[in-house]
């Protein structure tokens, strides 16, 4: 099923009536609008002025909704999801911690190679110097010990935006751009991993102690150039806007409902995740050798 993704940046009141979401007008109480909760995948809370009931909560959290609060600068900050959200849990937590240091070595090859396929493709698809990029990617070792991911992503980044331009979590124009759109993407790859019964701080190549989410930090990976491709449609369609606007975000979270190949079938992106996750699993058990991952079509 195809979830929807609610983006609230005004005062508002969110509670739980008759198995919807209910928006109210904290002062007066007027209905504003209202969403199954069956129907939510992410709910994006971008005001401090936004209540929401208890009810509610416990009831996006059995339908494995995330929820994503937003700081002062209009950044995701934190998100919220369920402790578990399949009902085998604990047997596929016992596969993902015995996975090999192999296979798991395999698996992330397989991550970075997808990924340089799809940044080439991008690059292709703008009409930029793409051709180092087929290299990059038959050069990936087991591991990627000799660091093709790195190597692809600074020729990526000089023909994407500028020969001078430095990708940074805190960086320059347009970074902001593509910060916001990860940190959406993060949340949607996290929720598959808790949805599949993985748990999402147990990576296969990020291992940062600090880091909750290392495993959404890999299977990420060859997502991010879909959100690249939306953020440069963005920034050709208003070339002087610096500021995270409404409209950049409902642009931004149209990328759950963007269609993607994945097993040689389309699909939307949000449910393209959830096979990604899921046949990571299978890969733990054995059951598959690759990982499914998505093409840009």
């Amino acid at each position: 099923m195809i979830t929807r993704s609610i983006y609230i940046g005004n005062p508002a009141y969110l509670k739980l009536k008759d198995e919807q979401l209910k928006i109210l007008c904290p002062e007066t109480k007027t209905e504003k609008g209202s969403v199954p909760v069956e129907d939510l995948g992410l709910l994006m809370l971008d005001h401090y002025q936004i209540t929401v009931s208890h009810n509610l909560i416990q009831k996006m959290m059995g339908n494995n909704v995330v929820v994503i609060s937003c700081d002062a600068h209009h950044l995701p900050h934190g998100m919220m999801l369920p402790l578990y959200g399949h009902t085998e849990h604990s047997d596929r937590v016992k596969d993902q911690l015995e996975a090999s240091e192999p296979l798991k070595k395999q698996l992330w090859k397989q991550t970075v190679e997808c990924k340089i396929e799809n940044q080439k493709e991008v690059l292709l698809r703008l009409g930029n110097y793409y051709e180092p990029m087929v290299d990059y990617q038959s050069n990936v070792k087991s591991g990627d010990i000799t660091n093709m991911e790195g190597i692809a992503a600074q020729h990526y980044w000089k023909y994407l935006i500028s020969l001078n331009f430095l990708r940074q979590r805190f960086g320059d124009s347009p970074n902001q751009f593509f910060n916001f759109g990860y940190a959406v993407l993060r949340s949607m790859v996290a929720r598959a991993i808790v949805e599949t019964g993985l748990l999402p701080v147990l990576g296969i190549f990020h291992k940062n102690k600090y880091n909750p989410y290392c495993l959404a930090d890999d299977l990420m990976e060859p997502y991010r150039p879909f959100v690249d491709l939306l953020v440069m449609q963005w920034l050709e369609m208003n070339p002087n806007i610096e500021e995270l606007t409404k409209d950049f975000k409902s642009h931004i979270l149209q990328i759950a409902t963007k269609d993607v190949r994945i097993d040689s079938k389309k699909r939307p992106l949000l449910v393209a995740v959830k096979i990604t996750a899921s046949s990571l699993y299978k890969c733990y058990t054995g059951e598959k050798r690759l990982i499914s991952y998505p093409e840009l079509i």
